[in-house]
């Protein structure tokens, strides 16, 4: 990682403003990996004194002075895009959705524009696809098309934001949007006969393989790919602070492209089919906490394109920051892929909870060798955890499987303090190729107090374990890979 002079300079000045210690007694020397613990979180450190948080001037533009009107009987789409050009071409501001119950289609930020949500006010989203035409580039489970447009979107875009106490309501449920998900395992929805994404996503994913140009891969009218909830495209300085966002078509929010993001003290709540909460994609500086997540799939998920698009984009996730968050449901409470062929480094995660029986895995990384991608350099750090029902995960055969020819690199991986209460089902799933093992994990002072099922370990090199537990019992690596 690059860190700019003005990084320095401000990390330097934060040390200086720091009070002296008081007591006498010289404090004990740090020495040994909890040196190089607290060296690689000065790094954390530095990615948060890099991003860029928007400001914006203090002009304010209600929608209600551009003819927006609360009830589900009037449409505030175009008061709404009115107050947005108004904003941008006086130089910025907030445009203001005050309190009560407003309906919209799709919003496009435009830059210096804070979309700013009051408390008491909710923003929906008409639930009609036909309003998120004409077709906008887009990615879709890391795939780039001409697709329906986000219910919030951005492209190429400066200082935006969506902020406030209210609520951004996709209006998604089992009879609108995720229908088009189609047969699955865990569905709730209603099928429609001939309204169902497997065409179109096996179309769009052979398109993408045979590096159709993007501009030629149509897919949103008959195409039944639901869009992202809020997607900044190819954005700088980006900020979703104190807002509630429920009820997704699909992931509800997928910054992609983009360099500094931050996203605070945000509620996402979605209980619909790959409702991801939180998805940077090919991003990098980013900042994500305070957050609460209750989500249908991954809770955050970070992600770099998939398969050759990924690897024709080539742009990694990185510098990545993820503090005091809370996870309930989900697939996974932080996790890695799986489109991600782009690659991710410098992950940051720290002082988290989660708890919850349907939450399925606190840490994973899901890969395999058609998405391939290098993955390194994690760090987390104090994670409380109470039910989980697996709570380390890095598979090598997720989805496709062993059917490529891009083997993955995972490496450079510590956790440490992590301490679960009831794991369902496994400790440690760790699962790479005999022909290309995972390497270098340190798992450090971690507890697991009900175990559950034996864990798996398997081609995995340098890994450590470190004053671990599981039902009370110290466990070394070698125990671990002998019994798996």
């Amino acid at each position: 990682m690059t860190i700019s002079r003005r990084t320095l300079v401000k990390l330097a000045a934060a040390t200086a403003a720091q009070p002296l210690f008081v007591a006498c007694a010289k404090p004990p020397a740090i020495t040994g990996q909890a040196a190089q613990t607290d060296k690689d979180w000065l790094k954390a450190d530095a990615i948060r004194a890099e991003i860029v948080v928007p400001s914006f001037p203090e002009n304010d533009f209600t929608i209600t002075d551009f003819g927006a009107i609360t009830g589900a009987d009037n449409d505030s789409t175009d008061a709404l895009a009115k107050a947005i050009k108004a904003c941008h071409n006086a130089g910025g501001g907030r445009v203001v959705v005050p309190a009560g119950e407003f309906h919209t289609g799709p919003v496009h930020l435009l830059s210096n524009v804070n979309l700013h949500v009051e408390k008491g006010a909710t923003l929906k989203f008409i639930p009609e696809p036909k309003r998120y035409l004409p077709a906008v580039l887009t990615r879709w489970e890391g795939l780039e098309h001409m697709g329906y447009s986000p219910l919030v979107y951005a492209y190429g875009q400066q200082n935006i934001a969506v902020t406030g106490e209210g609520v951004l309501d996709g209006c998604a449920d089992d009879d609108t949007w995720w229908p088009w998900k189609g047969e699955h395992s865990e569905r709730h929805w209603r099928l429609i006969p001939g309204e169902d994404q497997k065409t179109a996503r096996n179309k769009l994913m052979a398109d993408a393989e045979a590096g159709v140009p993007v501009e030629k891969r149509l897919y949103a009218e008959g195409a039944y790919l639901r869009p992202p909830f809020f997607q900044p495209y190819n954005c700088d300085n980006v900020l979703v602070e104190g807002v509630t966002i429920k009820n997704s078509p699909f992931w509800l929010l997928n910054p992609v492209l983009c360099n500094s993001v931050t996203v605070r003290g945000v509620t996402l709540d979605s209980h619909g089919p790959n409702s991801d909460g939180c998805d940077p994609e090919s991003c990098n500086l980013v900042v994500i906490e305070d957050c609460n997540f209750n989500t249908g799939d991954d809770c955050i998920a970070i992600k770099s394109g998939r398969n050759a698009d990924g690897r024709r984009i080539n742009v990694p996730t990185q510098n990545v920051v993820i503090a005091n968050c809370n996870m309930q449901d989900g697939h996974g409470g932080v996790v890695i892929g799986s489109e991600i062929s782009g690659g991710v480094n410098n992950v940051f995660v720290e002082n988290c909870t989660m708890n919850s029986p349907l939450l399925e895995r606190a840490i994973r990384i899901k890969t395999n060798s058609i998405r391939g991608g290098v993955i390194e350099h994690l760090r987390y750090r104090n994670l409380e955890v109470g039910d989980v029902q697996n709570a380390i995960v890095v598979n090598f055969f997720y989805e496709e499987g062993d059917a490529g020819t891009f083997d993955p690199t995972v490496r450079d991986i510590v956790i440490e303090n992590l301490h679960c209460k009831n794991v369902i089902h496994k400790p440690f799933n760790l699962q790479g190729f005999e022909r290309a093992p995972m390497r270098d994990i340190t798992v450090r002072n971690c507890t697991f107090a009900r175990g559950g099922e034996p864990s798996i370990v398997r081609h995995v090199e340098n890994f450590t374990l470190d004053n671990v537990t599981i039902e009370g019992q110290v466990i070394s690596a070698e125990q671990l890979m002998e019994n798996s």
